[in-house]
């Protein structure tokens, strides 16, 4: 049976509408947006620390990506991401400019998705 809760924070993918080769995907009990291929965002509406926006990032790029928007912090659980809180002040414009960056194809944004192993049966 589908889940019927619906995340409250998929307007953020609204910009990706119109790419040809945005999907998104259900990931942890969040929405995951892919660009050519690359997982790039992750809306998360749930319980903190899953309660905003990940970027999905290698720990190289943090230090870039944190100068330009300084609401992004590492993720709590998951370091080797960025993290802004819903909860944060400059949250939206964060969104915004993030949304902005994976069109603009920002080689700081954007990780190869892991294959998923196939079960045995």
């Amino acid at each position: 049976m589908p889940s019927t809760i619906r995340n409250s924070l998929l307007w953020i993918f609204d910009a990706f509408e119109h790419d040809e080769t945005y999907f998104r995907k259900r990931m942890f009990g969040c929405d995951a947006a892919y660009i050519d291929g690359l997982l790039c965002l992750i809306a998360a509406d749930r319980d903190a620390p899953f309660n905003g926006l990940l970027v999905c990032t290698s720990k190289e790029r943090h230090d870039a990506l944190m100068e330009e928007m300084p609401a992004l912090k590492p993720h709590p659980v998951i370091g080797k991401w960025l993290y802004v809180p819903q909860a944060d002040a400059d949250f939206e414009d964060a969104a915004a400019r993030l949304t902005a960056l994976v069109l603009a194809r920002d080689e700081r944004i954007g990780v190869e998705p892991t294959p998923r192993k196939s079960r045995r049966k």
